[in-house]
């Protein structure tokens, strides 16, 4: 079993490449620097959150990791323009893709299914569908980056690990419909109360979400603790405006802790993610950094809140179902 928070110098020397572009475009350009090192540290959080894979071939499968989650940034941009098909297409989605991945030869389902729908969260989120575009083709360039990156390190062996049977059809159906619920749910109540990303409580009610409950209950109070300690880390960041080299080195070394800690059985990987976010929008323009910090823990916590309700009482509604 995997340490609590695993730590590896080989993934986290690989992070520490991945801010290299970001750490100089902080520094090449004073002006415009800060926006254009974060945009570019977006890129890689996919990457980043993968690690250095231990052969060639599996690294290569990063590429496919990457292209899953430009295109669900983009999907998501696209529906996000008419909030009520946004809800029904996250439903129907996560119910078609929860059955796909009952199949055993259907393996990009399973990415698609933990990656992939609640990226279209992040696609809700922007203001046009050539925001979401743009977002795609940077993850795309980052992805691709990384690969690139990765062949550096030698291959090694890699350790062979059991293959879980397929759950059945009938397990799968529950649970496509107990995360299209919360989806769904999270999704409406963001446009409902006009928040500035609506999809941010789409996008922690899916990362959520596991078929086992032990597994859901683990990575919500995974996933809300790291958002709190990242968005406090960014609000301090943002209080003390450090200079542009302080600021480089600052995100590298965010990179390089969310690379290196890629392994980790505790769902740590929302602390820096959620740094580089919402440094990113307590940029010198805009809202005050509270209204930030607010609106990224309130949608966590509510996506969390609407993930566990709907295990509690959607496979209990199947299973009277069932029965009668």
């Amino acid at each position: 079993m995997a340490s609590a928070v695993a730590w590896s110098w080989r993934n986290a020397l690989h992070g520490a490449v991945l801010g290299v572009p970001a750490g100089i475009a902080m520094l090449a350009d004073p002006v415009d620097g800060f926006t254009t090192g974060l945009t570019l540290a977006v890129g890689v959080l996919p990457a980043a959150g993968l690690g250095v894979a231990a052969t060639r071939p599996q690294r290569a499968r990063g590429l496919v990791i990457g292209a899953i989650a430009a295109a669900a940034i983009f999907v998501g941009s696209v529906i996000g323009r008419m909030p009520a098909l946004a809800v029904c297409v996250i439903f129907v989605l996560c119910v078609a893709v929860a059955l796909l991945a009952a199949n055993r030869s259907r393996r990009l389902a399973t990415p698609v299914l933990v990656l992939g729908l609640p990226l279209i969260g992040v696609g809700l989120s922007f203001a046009s569908i050539g925001e979401g575009a743009g977002a795609a083709l940077l993850i795309l360039a980052g992805t691709v980056y990384a690969f690139l990156v990765s062949l550096l390190w030698p291959a090694r062996e890699s350790a062979v690990r059991p293959v879980a049977p397929p759950a059945t059809r009938g397990a799968m159906l529950v649970y496509g419909i107990q995360i299209g619920i919360a989806g769904a749910l999270a999704a409406a109540c963001g446009f409902a109360l006009g928040v500035d990303h609506p999809g941010w409580a789409c996008v922690a009610a899916l990362m959520v979400s596991r078929p086992a409950h032990a597994a859901l209950v683990s990575r919500g109070w995974g996933r809300a603790l790291s958002v709190l300690i990242g968005a406090v880390l960014a609000l301090a960041v943002a209080a003390l405006s450090p200079p542009p080299a302080v600021f480089a080195v600052i995100l590298v070394v965010v990179l390089t802790a969310a690379t290196g800690t890629a392994g980790s059985r505790w769902y740590v990987f929302p602390l820096f993610s959620t740094v580089i976010v919402l440094s990113l929008l307590m940029g010198p323009e805009g809202e005050a950094p509270a209204h930030w910090f607010l609106e990224r823990l309130g949608m966590t916590l509510l996506g969390i809140a609407l993930a566990l309700a709907a295990a509690a009482v959607v496979p209990r509604v199947a299973a009277r179902l069932r029965r009668s």
